[in-house]
């Protein structure tokens, strides 16, 4: 069964890795710092465009860059892609194989409200397609799908995360099972994302113990104190470098900005109200929401029970092995409850939370109901939810002429047009409307509500394959697509940049920014934004700015500067007083090249009229 996991799980994730660029804006600086991890040499600091980056620890960087020292990356990484997504495509295919081996290796009861104490163990037909099941209701998590195949820090953190609270698990359900491997792998959670992971894991961990009433025994079994010295000591060296070479600067950006900070206040704008992360559980889960809702709701009634359950007999104590259910609910509202406690919210913090979900998911599909009517109905309820929520689906891609041309995005203005051409919607549309049909077919054999128990499992696995299919030759063609029409024009600005550049010529980026521009053109890139000051601080910081591999040189003795800029920003009257030069266009954007002095002229006006001001050197706690 594993075979057949990693079978699928290495075309979800890996499968035309490269075939598209980097997705700005962030995933090219993550992928610029290793690339430049590599050519320099230097593994201790991060830099991108000529500055420290500080704002990840240094795991992903780490991995990243093992790639890009390979020999060879124009012909097999032209685009950096496969080196820079990697890391996270293998984390969450590990996660896949960690979800199942836990459930081919201890197999859950089924719901344990009937009259058995311990619920119903199921079959070992039964056993594997929980396991598969499971692997599957992660990978097709939206959130996993999307965040598998960008070269960012998320996916690892959440493998490394998830890889750690399953071990955790495994030594209190098995005790003969070493203590120190979850310890191990949360240290490298921590190398990924920072102390959050500490967090989360203690979090999980403290509410599962106090659900089953048996803290001190968890305690006792997990040894947390040689097992927090254990991550420290594969996380701290890092940290303890970093603040001895960087000093103040990382201290202020890591811990300060990008930890307390995003916790304590909103940063860049990502104000959600407090309830944001629960319609993210239910899109991150589509279509199995219901599935996920009944799992959530079982969880947490087992661990109310705090280890036993009542039989005829009296009281008798589920083995701990019996436990995941419960693990798992803990595990999806430490996440829940931590992230709405936070003041800066996205989407991505979500994701520590998909292996748990799918492990509800799989385990509500197991359940058969223990011979009780009301957990027949709910999982009926739960199954048409389901199956309403896929036909749903389906119709509303089959009508995608009347929605798709109302996408209205500047910097892909041709994107609707496209889309609908290449009909890759109505491909979406016929995938979803297999796993329909597939949902249907029980249905239409007439089970009962017992029958409906008990091919749940089987039934989830026949909505879930068209579901693949679906990503594989629907979603990753759209992607490209999409890819062409965003990333390319960048690309192609990058490749005319190289090629028109002078010695010693600068190069600029204003309006939209993008920084796979200088990804792509292999030189530090001034980024500056549309409005008066943004020409002005142009102007003064090629007089003054210096980063690594950009020194200030006066207009005498490097005359121009090649300015990429966006056909709506350059229609602005002080960016059309300079009398640019064009000399490249693609898609939304222009290359122009600049005379130093006309742009100096204009800054001096712009100054004179109250117009604009230099506050390029005005703090800012992120900057590229």
């Amino acid at each position: 069964m594993l075979l057949i996991v990693l079978a699928i799980g290495i075309p979800l994730f890996l499968w035309q890795l490269g075939a598209t660029g980097l997705v700005d804006e962030t995933p090219p600086l993550f992928a610029g710092s290793a690339r430049a991890m590599a050519e320099s040499g230097n593994w201790l600091t991060p830099w991108v465009n000529g500055l420290p980056r500080y704002d990840k620890p240094p795991l992903v960087y780490w991995l990243m860059a093992l790639v890009y020292a390979l020999p060879g990356q124009e012909q097999w990484n032209p685009l950096g892609t496969w080196a820079a997504r990697l890391p996270s495509g293998l984390a969450s295919i590990g996660v896949m194989l960690s979800l199942a081996f836990t459930l081919l290796r201890w197999p859950q009861p089924g719901d344990q409200s009937g009259e058995q104490p311990t619920g119903t163990m199921p079959s070992r037909p039964q056993v594997a397609l929980t396991a598969l099941t499971a692997a599957l209701a992660f990978a097709l998590s939206p959130l996993t799908l999307l965040w598998s195949r960008i070269a960012v820090s998320d996916a690892l953190f959440s493998g490394c995360l998830s890889v750690a609270l399953l071990l955790f698990w495994q030594c209190w359900a098995e005790p003969r099972r070493p203590w120190w491997p979850g310890w191990l792998v949360l240290g490298l959670a921590v190398l990924s994302k920072g102390p959050v992971a500490l967090v989360l894991a203690g979090l999980t961990l403290l509410g599962f113990g106090w659900r089953q009433g048996a803290l001190a025994a968890l305690w006792r079994r997990l040894r947390p104190v040689q097992g927090l010295g254990l991550s420290l000591l594969v996380s701290l060296p890092w940290y303890a470098a970093m603040l001895v070479v960087e000093g103040r600067p990382f201290w202020d950006s890591f811990f300060g900005y990008h930890n307390l900070q995003r916790f304590s206040s909103v940063v860049n704008d990502h104000l959600q109200p407090w309830w944001y992360f629960l319609p993210v559980m239910v899109v991150a889960s589509l279509p199995f929401t219901p599935l996920l809702g009944l799992g959530l709701a079982r969880g947490l009634r087992d661990g109310a029970r705090q280890g036993t359950t009542r039989g005829e007999g009296g009281s008798e104590r589920r083995p701990a092995s019996a436990s995941l259910r419960s693990f798992a609910a803990c595990w999806l509202l430490a996440v829940l409850v931590f992230f709405t406690l936070a003041a800066t919210k996205l989407p991505s913090y979500w994701l520590p939370a998909t292996p748990a979900a799918a492990l509800l998911i799989a385990l509500a599909a197991q359940d058969s109901a223990g011979g009780r009517l009301s957990g027949g109905r709910l999982l009926w309820l739960a199954q048409g939810l389901t199956l309403s929520l896929t036909f749903t689906l389906a119709v509303g891609l089959w009508m995608s002429a009347l929605w798709v041309p109302l996408i209205n995005d500047p910097e892909m203005p041709t994107l609707p047009a496209e889309l609908l051409a290449s009909r890759l919607v109505y491909r979406a549309a016929f995938c979803f409307s297999i796993a329909t049909v597939a949902g249907l077919w029980p249905w239409l054999r007439g089970w009962s509500s017992t029958g409906w128990s008990r091919g749940l499992a089987g039934w989830l696995l026949g909505l879930q394959l068209p579901l693949v299919a679906f990503h594989l030759f629907a979603v990753l063609p759209m992607w490209q697509l999409g890819d062409g029409v965003r990333g390319l024009p960048v690309r192609e600005m990058a490749a005319a940049a190289r090629r028109e550049v002078r010695p010693g010529e600068s190069l600029a980026m204003v309006g939209v920014l993008k920084p796979s521009l200088h990804y792509y053109s292999r030189q530090v890139v001034l980024y500056e934004g549309l409005s008066a000051s943004g020409l002005v601080n142009l102007s003064d910081r090629l007089d003054n700015e210096t980063r690594r591999g950009q020194r200030p040189a006066a207009a005498t003795s490097s005359p121009t500067v090649l300015v990429v800029i966006d056909a709506s920003t350059s229609q602005l009257p002080y960016w059309q007083n300079l009398g640019a030069t064009p000399l490249a266009s693609n898609g939304i954007y222009r290359l122009w090249r600049v005379e130093r002095a006309r742009l100096d002229q204009e800054a001096e006006r712009l100054q004179a009229a109250g117009k604009a001001r230099i506050s390029w050197r005005d703090p800012r706690p992120e900057r590229y």
